[in-house]
């Protein structure tokens, strides 16, 4: 059953974006983050679900598109978790989380400006979208302690 979570700021009558987002971690244990051009937040790679996607195909789409790589076959679900959104006013991300490897070079496309690998144990040098700094690294941190 997939967890359901809303982040603090989370209200009905703000406008909902629901996205499908990627968890990607190395061998170091450290998560893939992206920037989008003209923003200054680092989060999960992934976009929005259209009309007629299926969560994990719009995730697909999206990493192929930005990243010009792959998911690898195998997927892990991880939920639904809300934040407030980082790059639009007054707006609520919903996103269906999930675990995934990726094959072929990351190449940052389309309106991604930089993508980088961040340790979640460190305290970053760079904003964090809230769906990254609330929920999605304390997941990676509590998958490091076991």
């Amino acid at each position: 059953m997939a967890a359901e979570t809303e982040g603090k700021s989370a209200s009905p009558s703000r406008p909902v974006i629901r996205i499908a987002a990627a968890i990607v971690v190395d061998a170091a244990g450290r998560t893939l983050l992206v920037r989008k051009r003209g923003t200054e937040a680092f989060m999960q790679p992934g976009g929005k679900i259209g009309d007629s996607e299926l969560p994990i195909d719009a995730l697909a789409r999206e990493v192929r598109e930005e990243l010009g790589c792959r998911i690898a076959g195998a997927h892990r679900p991880l939920g639904r978790f809300s934040a407030v959104a980082a790059n639009e006013a007054d707006t609520v991300v919903e996103a269906e989380l999930f675990a995934v490897e990726l094959v072929g070079e990351i190449a940052p496309a389309a309106e991604i400006e930089e993508a980088r690998w961040h340790h979640p144990d460190d305290v970053p040098a760079f904003p964090l979208a809230p769906l990254t700094r609330d929920h999605v690294l304390p997941l990676v941190r509590a998958w490091r302690q076991g």
